[in-house]
């Protein structure tokens, strides 16, 4: 018998985030524990995005307070496969660690990292100062503000950075066709854009067709992001032959090891991306990119610190994350910390 361990979190971000749903200010989540008869322990993180696919807090909550106090490994796989989700992305890394250690093999031992800019007329200075640091690759948010506007914005930041700099424009499904048209039209003409990350909302067939045809018409690569919220999400997309990138937020996805499967398999263009989590699911984050031995993109990890408890950071936002960094992060020490 695996005994079960549950530990609801609330971990105040060090900053409010601006969300479309308003400000967000605290991060909330379940930690997981399991210890077998033998006493070899697993930790794993479920913590969903508020707005982002169909699960909260309080479902996640739910389902894992349901299965109980103890179970077995046939049990916990048969969740695993069923739920999928934060759920299955908590257990199965609990599990995994709790046998001996990720079935994921590392083939590296440092990665490099896009840098976060913030919106508005701010983000050339913060673009300069992340460049002296030595990130070539950033991200900024656009959608939030007058198309005019955001582009002169974006044409500071493109003038002040090394020519070999790439910027991922992220709109997080904000424009409308006419809008995103206009955006494309503008990316056609400046390399340095890497890609376009949702450029229109996520949800629905009429989206979707949208979403495939805008991707033919013009030359910048588009990505999704809010699209890919679930499994289901992913086969779909998959099915559909999607050639552009994809930002896989892994622990909103299921079982790691089975996501690194399909990720293999089908030869996805990836972008492993942060789902503001704690250290316990950065830990398994990290264990995904650094074992990808296709093509990847630049980290969507340069986020931490996150949160006034230090605890609960994950590696700080630098141009490259090295294995040792990820190997620091104290996931016992983190449980001890929640009450």
């Amino acid at each position: 018998m695996i005994r079960i361990l549950l530990k609801s979190y609330a971990f105040e971000f060090r900053e409010p985030l601006r969300t479309a749903h308003g400000l967000w200010s605290v991060r909330e989540g379940v930690l997981v524990k399991l210890e077998d008869a033998h006493g070899r322990i697993g930790y794993g993180e479920a913590s969903p995005v508020p707005g982002f696919g169909r699960e909260t807090t309080a479902t996640v909550q739910a389902r894992l307070a349901a299965i109980g106090d103890k179970s077995t490994d046939e049990a916990i796989d048969e969740v695993v496969i069923q739920e999928g989700g934060t759920v299955g992305f908590a257990l199965a890394a609990a599990r995994a660690e709790m046998a001996g250690g990720t079935e994921l093999t590392r083939v590296h031992d440092y990665l490099p990292v896009a840098a976060l800019l913030p919106a508005g007329r701010g983000a050339t200075r913060v673009a300069m100062e992340r460049a002296e640091m030595g990130f070539r690759t950033f991200k900024l948010k656009v959608g939030v503000a007058d198309p005019r506007d955001e582009r002169g914005w974006l044409d500071e930041v493109l003038a002040e950075l090394p020519a070999e700099s790439r910027v991922r424009l992220d709109a997080n499904g904000a424009w409308e066709r006419r809008q995103a048209e206009g955006w494309l039209d503008y990316c056609a003409d400046r390399a340095m854009i890497e890609f376009v990350e949702q450029p229109v909302a996520a949800g629905g067939a009429k989206m979707e067709d949208l979403l495939r045809g805008l991707a033919e018409d013009y030359p910048t690569k588009l990505a999704l992001d809010e699209s890919l919220v679930g499994r289901e999400d992913l086969w779909r997309w998959i099915d559909g032959e999607w050639s552009g990138v994809w930002v896989l937020k892994v622990a909103l996805l299921g079982d790691p090891s089975a996501l690194q499967h399909v990720i293999k398999t089908h030869g996805l263009d990836v972008v492993y991306s942060s789902a503001l989590e704690t250290a316990v699911g950065a830990r398994s984050l990290y264990e995904m990119a650094f074992a990808h031995a296709g093509k990847s993109r630049e980290l969507g990890t340069g986020v931490w610190p996150l949160f006034t408890d230090r605890r609960a950071n994950g590696p700080t936002a630098m141009p490259f994350v090295r294995w040792s960094d990820v190997e620091t992060l104290n996931k016992e020490e983190l449980w001890n910390a929640v009450s």
